[in-house]
């Protein structure tokens, strides 16, 4: 037994560490992946689905979906950390599986878009349970030197399999029509999902308990008075107000997920409508999530190496560069190099703001913290639904996406300005990577 685990007694053959948890820290990764291919069947169909087969010509009513799926994640969030500390990670991964089995059914068999925008209810909450509960238990497994790296490999899985079937359900809906064949993944991934989370997978709380036993204060005195247990309003009003860095990180990610929204939402009836084919609008669609996806694997590592501040700040800000590149372009060429933009400043923040989280909030209510910033953050995709959809509806699309550029912009300085660097290698950190190597 790890002889700090005997010390707090914890439990027997409880470690810390990605190499001493390598085969369950895998599977995670596996799981997620399936989470994001739950997302994935959506992005390319869904908003060409609204226009050509329910009808849908105001930009605000094709966006009902994602306002729907938005509000229903967020919610969820908050609530799925305090699940998960009351009745353990597993539990929670396991409900959000079940919850996400009809959705593929519903999208195939939908007679109004009313089924559709049930169905993303559906979609949020589980999205909601399931991407929140293997963030955290990833975090519990690896301890706090290698979050950046936990994280990045986390939603590279996830956005990775975006991508992969946006790109699919693109190819398939060109070739077979926008229902039912697109869909067929999601059933598959609910399958597999729920199978391995139920049969496979193993609770982590005891981790997190371990961590919480040995846990190191930072030398610099930053957030001692956030030690210990809190209650449930006091991490909502440090994690979304009060505490520079977390708050910082929480309006970061609202803004990142506004961005996207507008992505998933406008971006194909852009495409579309400067005559770019099914299969191309696949292509941009899933171009995106790929470099975001592949490019954490890089950008969570930096984070642990570089810090976390200038490498959030700096991918707003490139974030907003590649929107108004997408603003200003009208051929496929153009738009193709502005996506791989967007997608390379989300991989700097994505996985990064999830770290400076596990940074700052202790191991006993640090779930419940992931929580509320999951809160915010997918709340941006109601924020940028509605947004995008009422200035898209009042001035066009492409007012849409300045307006949406200049608030990314703006995120970014308040990164800039307000938050202090998070990552911190205590003396346990650094034996921990040592061990790892």
């Amino acid at each position: 037994m790890n002889a700090t685990a005997e010390a707090t007694g914890t439990g027997r053959g409880i470690e810390l560490g990605l190499r001493q948890n390598a085969a369950q820290f895998t599977l995670l990764v596996v799981v997620n992946a399936l989470v994001g291919g739950m997302l994935g069947q959506e992005r390319t169909v869904l908003p060409l689905l609204g226009k050509q087969e329910f009808g849908l010509t105001a930009y605000t009513a094709g966006l009902s979906f994602i306002l729907a799926f938005g509000i229903a994640k967020a919610a969820t969030n908050y609530f799925a950390g305090a699940w998960m500390d009351r009745f353990g990670r597993k539990p929670v991964l396991v409900a959000g599986w079940l919850i996400a089995v009809p959705v593929p059914f519903m999208l195939i068999w939908a007679p109004s878009w009313t089924w559709i925008i049930v169905a993303n209810v559906l979609l949020g909450v589980s999205q909601g349970l399931t991407w929140s509960t293997t963030v955290v238990m990833k975090i519990d497994l690896v301890g706090p030197a290698r979050r950046g790296l936990a994280m990045g490999f986390n939603e590279a899985a996830g956005y990775g399999a975006v991508a992969v079937t946006a790109l699919a359900t693109g190819y398939l809906a060109e070739t077979y029509g926008l229902r039912p064949e697109p869909f067929f993944l999601g059933i598959a991934f609910a399958a597999l999902g729920l199978g391995l989370s139920t049969l496979v997978v193993r609770e982590t709380r005891e981790h997190a308990r371990l961590e919480a036993a040995g846990h190191v204060a930072r030398a610099d005195g930053k957030h001692d008075h956030l030690h210990g247990e809190l209650s449930n309003g006091q991490v909502f009003v440090q994690t979304s107000f009060k505490e520079p860095a977390l708050s910082s990180a929480s309006q970061a990610g609202l803004v990142n997920n506004l961005n996207d929204g507008l992505a998933w939402g406008l971006f194909p009836i852009l495409f579309a409508a400067a005559g770019l084919s099914v299969g191309k609008i696949g292509i941009l669609a899933a171009l995106y999530p790929a470099v975001w996806g592949v490019g954490q694997l890089f950008t969570g590592a930096m984070s642990d190496r570089w810090g976390r501040k200038w490498l959030i700040a700096s991918g707003m800000w490139l974030q907003a560069l590649a929107l108004g590149l997408i603003a200003l372009a009208d051929s496929f060429p153009v738009w193709a190099v502005a996506a791989v933009l967007l997608g390379a400043g989300t991989a700097m923040v994505y996985p990064t703001l999830l770290a400076s989280i596990g940074d700052v909030a202790h191991p006993a209510w640090r779930a419940r913290s992931v929580g509320v910033y999951r809160l915010w953050r997918d709340g941006g995709f109601a924020v940028g639904a509605l947004l995008a959809g009422i200035v898209a509806d009042l001035l066009g699309v492409h007012a849409a996406v300045w307006a949406v550029a200049v608030l990314t912009a703006i995120s970014g300085l308040v990164v800039a300005l307000r938050m202090y660097e998070t990552h911190h290698r205590p003396v346990m950190a650094e034996q921990e990577v040592a061990s790892d190597e």
